[in-house]
């Protein structure tokens, strides 16, 4: 068994150096430390990566240069000093073992300097750039050119409230034909019904849901409000036929069972193989049918024209709606990033808008906040499909709506 600040520590080095997905990651290096370790270990890693953009400022006023390894153990005991209110002994002693257990003996003596010295200066912290961008992108680790449309659509206040605020509690919901008053009953701890979408119950506290037999026998199924309010956004589904075009990794069109009562005719697409088999192990444990297949939604399939009453559209994004419960979503993402993440967008929308019936319903979605990528991109398909008419369009924000930061706009087809 690992400590959990060398598992948390091989982590982070894997996420920044390496590029793996956070979420990957932490589920590996979970098997590593002592059950009752696990939840510090998600806490200390996934603070890390939200503060990490501050401590690397904060450090360089300090010494220009530290090694990869040195600098991810600094971020690591950096967010227990100053974000995680650890002992500055115990971190700081840890800390410097575990530089030398890595093999960075050479580089002790500095990272005990350095830390004793964030310690002693907590206080009188390098400032931040006066300028509103530079000072949010720094401090909160985000790409400046989304701190700016930020600032132009909500202004400084809410901005920061955005990027500032914790994560939301866990939303489960009922599986038909197991009931939402039933589901409440059963769970091991106290939940309240949701706001915005009466089928989820947010936990008051968390438990092990993967070993939940609620959860093992698919009663149970954990999804955020956001996710549901757009499966909602496509109406009464009962009866009719539904492809969901972006499904990994199957939520949504195992929620959209539910409020079909299983009368739904459900077509779910994935492109790559791995999360195709993602959507078909978590139908399986929910007991869905549905058609899974491996689909290039960005193809159009003339074959398919007109065959669903309803399509769904959660395309690929920049998931900045969910920064708080994935924070490595702020990581290498540039304006780049979002210009071909657009191109993709208005591609699966050219393509699987033929496939909706006449009277049929069209749901575009996303869990970002970019007027780029939602409604920017709404517009420009309406302007080239005038037989399609906008009925409905909605930005959710956590900080008014208590959900992530989905988007989704509903369309009829004429």
């Amino acid at each position: 068994m690992l400590s959990v600040r060398r598992a948390a520590l091989n982590t982070l080095i894997a996420v920044f150096e390496d590029g793996a997905y956070t979420n990957l990651a932490l589920k590996e290096a979970a098997d590593a430390v002592q059950k009752s370790d696990v939840p510090y270990l998600y806490a200390l890693v996934n603070e890390t990566i939200a503060k990490a953009s501050y401590l690397d400022y904060v450090f360089s006023h300090y010494a220009k240069r530290q090694k990869r390894a040195v600098r991810n153990l600094l971020r690591m005991a950096g967010t227990e000093l100053l974000f995680l209110g650890k002992p500055a002994h115990a971190v700081i002693h840890e800390a410097v073992d575990l530089c030398r257990e890595i093999g960075k003996k050479d580089s002790a003596a500095l990272v005990n300097a350095l830390l004793r010295r964030l310690d002693r200066e907590r206080g009188t912290l390098p400032a931040l750039p006066n300028d509103p961008v530079e000072r949010l992108s720094v401090y909160y680790g985000v790409p400046a050119f989304l701190v700016s449309e930020w600032l132009d659509a909500y202004g400084e206040a809410e901005t920061e409230a955005l990027l500032s605020r914790p994560p939301l509690n866990t939303v489960v919901r009922a599986q038909y034909p197991f009931t939402t008053a039933e589901l409440q009953a059963a769970l091991p701890v106290e939940a309240d019904v949701c706001r915005l979408d009466p089928n989820g119950l947010m936990l008051r506290s968390g438990f092990d849901l993967t070993h939940e037999p609620l959860f093992t026998d698919g009663r149970l199924a954990v999804q955020g409000e956001g996710a549901m309010l757009i499966c909602r956004a496509l109406g009464d589904v009962k009866g009719k036929t539904i492809l969901d075009a972006c499904a990994a990794p199957g939520g949504k069109t195992a929620y959209l069972a539910s409020l079909s009562e299983n009368t739904a005719k459900l077509t779910a697409w994935e492109l790559h193989p791995h999360r195709k088999a993602l959507i078909e192990a978590t139908l399986a444990r929910l007991h869905v049918n549905a058609a899974v297949e491996c689909r290039d939604a960005t193809v159009n399939d003339p074959a398919l024209s007109e065959s669903f009453d309803a399509v769904l559209l959660d395309v690929p994004c920049s998931g900045f709606g969910l920064l708080r419960e994935k924070p490595d979503v702020r990581l290498n993402k540039t304006d780049g990033t979002v210009e071909a993440l657009v191109r993709t967008q208005d591609a699966i929308l050219s393509a699987c808008a033929p496939y909706v019936k006449p009277q049929g319903v069209l749901v575009y979605a996303t869990c970002t906040i970019s007027k780029r990528e939602n409604g920017d991109r709404v517009q420009a398909f309406l302007s080239t499909h005038p037989m399609f008419t906008l009925l409905e369009e909605r930005q959710l924000l956590p900080t008014r709506d208590g959900t992530d930061g989905f988007y989704y706009a509903k369309l009829i087809r004429s």
